[in-house]
């Protein structure tokens, strides 16, 4: 039993970290898109201080453009850890199925435990009966 609660500490441990892993990617997506919005809004200004929304005009925001080539590697990154999450949230889901199968087991041989218990304190107390009986019957 001991090697069990071991194994689910193990476990528990391990989704907790599967957990965190998501929790991270998500945080990192999140943070993406807020960046890619706010250089959104940063490129629209430069492009109304400008006068001028036609990226191919010569006179376009030497700002406005990086700023592009920043936000699209922003989203490309995004887009690269929207796979990592898929994957990290399948990996949180068969260990999380892994911990339960660990749980049930204990269950399981904690319920046969206590049947066992059961059926010993039944014998013990047949027993004792039929002790106190035949020491009733010697009395007659």
């Amino acid at each position: 039993m001991k090697s069990r609660d071991t194994l689910i500490r193990l476990k528990r441990f391990q989704v907790d970290e599967k957990r965190r892993q998501v929790v991270q990617i998500e945080t990192m997506i999140a943070e993406f898109d807020r960046m890619a919005s706010d250089l959104d809004r940063e490129i629209l200004s430069e492009q109304d201080k400008a006068g001028i929304h036609d990226i191919a005009h010569f006179a376009y925001p030497t700002y406005a453009k990086a700023a592009m080539t920043r936000r699209d590697n922003l989203k490309r990154s995004a887009d690269e850890l929207s796979g990592q999450l898929s994957d990290a949230q399948a990996a949180l889901a068969e260990a999380f199925e892994e911990l339960k199968k660990v749980e049930l087991l204990e269950e399981r041989d904690g319920a046969k435990e206590k049947v066992a218990e059961t059926v010993r304190e039944q014998a013990e107390m047949d027993r004792i009966a039929l002790t106190s009986r035949a020491v009733e019957m010697r009395a007659y």
